[in-house]
């Protein structure tokens, strides 16, 4: 995505154009290029509790409502939403706590971090 940018590719001039404002940059980029199916963020979050439910049971109850909170966030404002640690500090998600304290969670920076990531990979696996 960065070097899309970096080209001045702005993906809500094209989900305008296309009349898709809820769809995720990837699923427009899918098809346009290819005439791949457009999936809007909703469904890739509802498709990621829903079938791949096990992602969530790696982790306790707490931090599996932040990892929720988060993909809430991604359904409405998109893939900026995962940008840690700012993405921590807002509501709802800083109702947990601090930043360390919501780290700890996770049982480090690392950890969470690597949630995240494997998070945003099982959204776009399918």
């Amino acid at each position: 995505m960065k070097l899309l940018d970096e080209r001045d590719v702005d993906f809500s001039v094209l989900a305008k154009a296309m009349n898709q404002p809820d769809a995720d940059p990837f699923d427009l980029l899918c098809h346009v290029a290819f005439n791949a199916p457009l999936r809007t963020r909703r469904e890739r979050a509802e498709h990621l509790r829903k079938d791949r439910a096990d992602f969530f049971d790696r982790y306790g109850p707490e931090a599996r409502s932040i990892l929720d909170e988060l993909l809430d966030k991604y359904t409405d404002h998109g893939v900026t939403q995962f940008r840690i640690p700012d993405a921590l500090k807002v509501e709802p998600i800083k109702r947990h706590g601090t930043v360390p304290q919501i780290v700890k969670l996770f049982g480090g920076a690392d950890a969470l971090r690597q949630a995240v990531n494997d998070m945003q990979a099982a959204l776009y696996a399918a």
